[in-house]
Order: structure tokens, then C-alpha cells, then sequence
């Protein structure tokens, strides 16, 4: 009978620059946290304290360094620089093994995870999840680790599908999502209700100006002159070009629902489901759109300081104060007809 003799593989790691073993693994750790909240904040440094310690328990450890991203995305690989540093340092032979607590924090999507351990394989370096007890430098672990990395990718898609299905129930429960407050409206939390402010008077004085061929240092300097403050009660006006670009007080309601009309609304080819009112809230029509926004390029059609006269757009009969042009210009204007104006 033949005699099989079992030859054990060799789990030593060998400097490639080198001929000989090493005795002692340059061992780094990678530790991230995805939101700034102050639990997750915590871990986050409890993280970083165990991997400290862990490293320099172990004798045949070298500690080399701790790489930590704060409250950044695993699904964004180049918005992690702490992460990219690792890399780096692995690609110039400093490091010979890189800790990390488990494949979601290392990377949130199959293709990166697998990119980022080939790399370091190719050069004989192992990435330990501690989670998953994967080497990734063993015959079983590239297996393992394509199979555990896919349930990660999908964990965070299922994480990112609830988020999204959240929101979608709050607005139709009529609760805004996202609105901060911005110049022109007021918002109730009390009765989840919105209403047009004194401020409306200077958004359309920024758009009216700005139409005409006012520059932005030129509608800055009369803001501050005329005495108007910003939402946040400041006298600079500095910042004021983000309210042509706000579509908050243009007729874009994809963001926002209310209670009155219900209808889906299709704005930048996505389409939702909304409710909205937008008798009571547009002050600020697309008619000036091209030459307020310009695709977010900021260039006045026509050269012209001449100030406007003041609109009265504290009138609740907001609709009636738009041209037929302007009214042509709003997404709803094939599917809806005012019931007072017309």
C-alpha cells in the first residue's frame, strides 16, 4: 500500500525584499465609524484603543500604525483617506498584516473588498477580519471572503432601501423631509404647516436684480444697504447666489409634500410619488430660470444695474401676480389648472 506523506503548508511570511523570515510582523489596524453621532463616535474610539493594545500585547507583533476614518461611508472607497494611507503604506512594503474588526468595515461593496485584498496578496501581505476569523492569505479565506462580502454589499443596499422607504412614509403622512428652514418660508412643527414669510420680498429681489443683469457684489452690497438680514440674521450677504439655486423657493416640489393635490411628480427623470400645494408656496416661477440659474453657471443675460421695483408678494393671491408666461413655465402647468387664477 502507498504511504501518502502530508506535507503541512508553511504559514511563515516572507519579505519579498528580503531572504530571510521575519521574526516579527509589522501589524497595522483599520478601524471606521459611517456617521458622527455620539455613540458611533465612542466605538470609534474604542476601536482604536483595542487595536493599540492588541497589537503591542503580541510579541511577535510589531506595532506600525492605526489607520481610522471618522464618520465616512464604507460605500465611498476614495472619500476615505486614512483608508487609501493603509493602501499606500502596504503597496511601499511598511506594513505586513492589516487588522480590521470585519469585511463591512474594511469595504461596503464585493468588487472593492476583493480588489483591495488581491492587491495586498500580491504582495504577501495578510488582512485579518476578526468578525469573520478570514485570513485572507490561507486557501480558504478568498472563498469565505467572497461570500461574506456579498452579504455585506447587500446588507447596506437593504440598509439604504429601508432609509429611503422611511422617508417616502413621512411624506405621505405630510411631514417635510430635509427642510432646515430657508429664506422666504416659515415652517410650524406644531401642525406640520409652511407658510410664506416677509422674506419672500428679498428672494425675489435677489432673483429680479440678478435677471437684470445685477453681479453678485452689486445685489450684495444693496441687500446690506436696504438693511435686510439673512435666514440666519447676519447683515453680509455674502453666500445670497445659493438662493437662485435653492429649488425650495422655485417651483420644484419633488422634495416636499402637503396636503392638498395628490399627483406623482417627475423632476431630473426620477419619479416619486408627492402631495403638493403649489397655489399656496411658489413665489418664485421659472421664468427667469435660464437667466437666474444658467445650469448653475452664474451669467445675467443682459447688462443692466437699473433696479427693479419692489413686487408685492406678501399677498396671499400669490398665483394671480404671475404672467400666463410665467405660469406656461411651471412643471405643473400641463397637468393642473388653478382653481382661482386659472
Amino acid at each position: 500500500m502507498t504511504e501518502i506523506e502530508i506535507i503541512k503548508a508553511n504559514r511563515t511570511i516572507t519579505d519579498r525584499n528580503k531572504t530571510h523570515s521575519l521574526q516579527s510582523l509589522r501589524v497595522g489596524a483599520y478601524c471606521r465609524v459611517s456617521t458622527d453621532s455620539e455613540d458611533q463616535l465612542n466605538s470609534y474610539k474604542s476601536q482604536v484603543t483595542y487595536y493599540i493594545n492588541l497589537i503591542k500585547k503580541n510579541k511577535d507583533w510589531v506595532f506600525a500604525d492605526i489607520y481610522a476614518d471618522e464618520a465616512i461611508t464604507g460605500t465611498q472607497v476614495d472619500k476615505r483617506t486614512d483608508f487609501q494611507r493603509l493602501i499606500n503604506d502596504c503597496m511601499n512594503g511598511e506594513l505586513d498584516m492589516v487588522i480590521t474588526k470585519s469585511i463591512s468595515r474594511f469595504a461596503r461593496n464585493t468588487l472593492d473588498t476583493l480588489k483591495y485584498v488581491r492587491m495586498l496578496k500580491e504582495k504577501n501581505i495578510a488582512v485579518y477580519f476578526e468578525d469573520e476569523k478570514i485570513n485572507t492569505l490561507t486557501m480558504d479565506g478568498e472563498l469565505l471572503l467572497v461570500v461574506l462580502s456579498s452579504v455585506a454589499q447587500q446588507e447596506v443596499e437593504n440598509i439604504s432601501a429601508n432609509v429611503k422607504k422611511g422617508l417616502k412614509m413621512k411624506m405621505s403622512r405630510g411631514e417635510l423631509v430635509g427642510f432646515q428652514g430657508c429664506l422666504g418660508y416659515d415652517y410650524y412643527p406644531e401642525d406640520k404647516s409652511i407658510s410664506v414669510n416677509e422674506e419672500a420680498v428679498i428672494v425675489k429681489y435677489i432673483f429680479n436684480r440678478y435677471i437684470e443683469g445685477a453681479g453678485g457684489s452689486v445685489i450684495g452690497r444693496e441687500l446690506e444697504n436696504l438693511g435686510y438680514k439673512t435666514k440666519r440674521g447676519s447683515s453680509r450677504w455674502a453666500e445670497f447666489r445659493k438662493t437662485l439655486q435653492n429649488n425650495q423657493v422655485l417651483d420644484e416640489f419633488d422634495r416636499y409634500v402637503f396636503e392638498s393635490i395628490v399627483e406623482k411628480v417627475i423632476v431630473g427623470g426620477v419619479e416619486e410619488d408627492g402631495t403638493i400645494d403649489p397655489h399656496k408656496l411658489v413665489f418664485i416661477y421659472k421664468t427667469g430660470l435660464t437667466d437666474s440659474q444658467d445650469g448653475g453657471k452664474f451669467k445675467p443675460k443682459r447688462k443692466n444695474t437699473k433696479k427693479s421695483k419692489d413686487v408685492d408678494i406678501t399677498n396671499p393671491d400669490l398665483c394671480s401676480q404671475a404672467s400666463d408666461e410665467d405660469s406656461k413655465m411651471c412643471s405643473l402647468a400641463s397637468d393642473h389648472t388653478c382653481g382661482e387664477c386659472g
